[in-house]
């Protein structure tokens, strides 16, 4: 008995897979639907959701007391050098520095304020320091590439770092996640963690990539894009990036439920 290789999907089997998918979600919005803002559990051109999405209602557990009242950090725990990812080492990190900052915003657009942002992402190179990511691209030894920061009275937060490089992953033949920023931000309690990704305006790879286009209304899309902002670029050092995260109402930014990763 012989055993058939298991054939991978390639990328225009999975890219029809997505366009087929967004024009059923066109048709049902332009007929009165509500837009999907948010991304499919069981999206089947990413592959592993349809495997591993949940598929019963989730079961609400109110946090014991301590948890929801105790904070989940003090402002001393949190030091302003660790918003800058550049500096963690004896040595300058290799890559593209940038300034990514922007304010953490309720649906009504009030500032979220005290709010701890956790970031991590990938190097230059498409790498993270992690011993699962086997990619053969090279290690930063001056570039661990994870940081935070609390917002401020208006919501705001800064991070520097170094534009993270795109990589591949093996969800179809040739696969290629778009370069992103992993952001996790938490309440006043560990319980109540929120996790998203920021992407760079005009990547190529945003049409090919099954996560970014689990979301299927284009506007949603959208607002998980970083944009350049020429007056936040630090002169000789650094280009600038804006990105607001709104945490409610039609415009928020769209947050990755405990079983997303990549």
């Amino acid at each position: 008995m012989t055993t058939q290789p298991i054939t991978q999907p390639t990328q225009p089997e999975i890219t029809k897979e997505i366009r087929d998918i967004e024009a059923d979600a066109a048709r049902a919005a332009a007929a009165g639907g509500r837009p999907e803002r948010h991304a499919r559990r069981d999206y089947a051109p990413y592959r592993s959701s349809v495997l591993r999405h949940p598929t019963h209602e989730l079961v609400r557990v109110d946090p014991e007391e301590v948890e929801r009242f105790s904070p989940a950090f003090g402002h001393t725990d949190v030091d302003v050098l660790e918003s800058d990812l550049t500096i963690q080492h004896s040595g300058e990190p290799l890559g593209e520095r940038i300034t990514v900052s922007g304010r953490v915003l309720d649906g009504e657009g009030r500032p979220v304020r005290h709010q701890l942002i956790e970031i991590w992402q990938a190097n230059s190179g498409g790498r993270y320091v992690h011993k699962r990511d086997q990619h053969p691209a090279p290690l930063d030894p001056n570039f661990t590439g994870v940081g935070r920061a609390v917002t401020g009275d208006d919501g705001s937060y800064r991070f520097q770092t170094i534009k993270p490089g795109p990589y591949p992953w093996r969800n179809h033949l040739n696969a290629w996640r778009p370069a992103h920023i992993h952001f996790s931000l938490f309440g006043s309690a560990f319980t109540q963690r929120l996790v998203t990704q920021m992407y760079f305006p005009g990547d190529p790879l945003f049409a090919l990539d099954p996560i970014y286009q689990s979301i299927t209304d284009p506007a949603a899309r959208e607002r998980l894009i970083g944009q350049y902002d020429h007056d936040e670029s630090v002169p000789e050092y650094s280009l600038g990036y804006v990105w607001d995260i709104v945490l409610t109402g039609p415009k928020s930014t769209r947050m990755e439920s405990e079983e997303d990763h990549d």
